[in-house]
């Protein structure tokens, strides 16, 4: 596989569950995840859009797309992250998400940041 150095985006997640917001008897479900999106290519790249596929524990795919993220279109500059956190509201005490981000680079190319799936889960929900 041929990865153009230009364009190279790492991304990495992770999920809290926020049990002070949850009910799990109205089947609510709280998470905040929050992502890190780093520029490790060799030239700067903007996120233009975001595109979230977000399962839950029953098998219900719920997918989101949008501009930016928390409200921004950063530029991430090569060897810098961006970081944000948002959340997610599931009916189950497990799901995950995965999806990308759309970015452009300075030489006005788009291309794609995949997001690795991850895990949003409840503590003890699989015991």
């Amino acid at each position: 596989m041929y990865t153009d150095l230009r364009y190279l985006i790492r991304v990495d997640a992770h999920s809290t569950y926020i049990a002070e917001q949850s009910d799990p008897s109205e089947k609510r479900f709280v998470f905040t995840y929050t992502v890190s999106i780093h520029n490790e290519g060799t030239l700067p790249a903007q996120l233009l859009h975001r595109y979230w596929k977000i399962t839950d524990g029953d098998g219900l795919v719920r997918e989101v797309h949008g501009d930016g993220v928390v409200g921004e279109q950063p530029t991430i500059v090569p060897g810098d992250a961006f970081n944000y956190t948002s959340g997610a509201v599931l009916e189950t005490a497990v799901g995950t998400m995965e999806g990308y981000f759309e970015m452009v680079s300075a030489d006005g190319e788009t291309f794609r940041a995949a997001i690795p799936v991850f895990s949003l889960l409840k503590p003890s929900a699989l015991h």
